[in-house]
């Protein structure tokens, strides 16, 4: 089966967004996305782990597996369960692309098109930046 695009990707969150009336219901629906994030183990909630910049406790993990050794994976995690929800929505986007890929989205771009401004709190958007800042670091580390 072939994956989605990071455009099919960012479209499909698009999409799922416009189906729900209203801000409440969708920051429900990212509450609900957070409920199918796999949780780190302790030995991942470490300080080299932990995204700066966010206030909430959130913790990122990149690897490459061998069976797809061009492409980066993410796994993450918050305290907070809609910064889970926001991870989730992260991994959609990012997780199982080449760095080129993770590296062609632009953030402030994607977070118009998903409609976030109007939604999240300055401090709250700060945090997804910080989030896909890390994303992006991780893909120019392994390019």
């Amino acid at each position: 089966m072939r994956m989605a695009s990071v455009d099919e990707a960012i479209q499909e969150l698009t999409d799922e967004f416009a189906l729900l009336p209203d801000w409440e219901e969708r920051i429900s629906y990212v509450i609900e996305l957070a409920r199918g994030l796999e949780p780190l183990n302790d030995a991942e909630r470490v300080e080299a782990n932990r995204v700066r910049g966010c206030a909430s406790q959130v913790w990122l993990v990149s690897e490459r597996r061998a069976d797809a050794p061009e492409k980066l994976y993410f796994r993450g995690d918050s305290d907070a369960h809609l910064v889970r929800g926001e991870v989730a929505m992260l991994m959609r986007v990012f997780s199982g692309r080449t760095p080129a890929e993770i590296l062609e989205v632009d953030p402030q771009a994607l977070f118009e098109r998903l409609g976030l401004k109007e939604a999240l709190t300055a401090q709250r958007s700060n945090g997804l930046f910080s989030m896909i800042k890390r994303i992006q670091d991780e893909a120019r580390a392994a390019a």
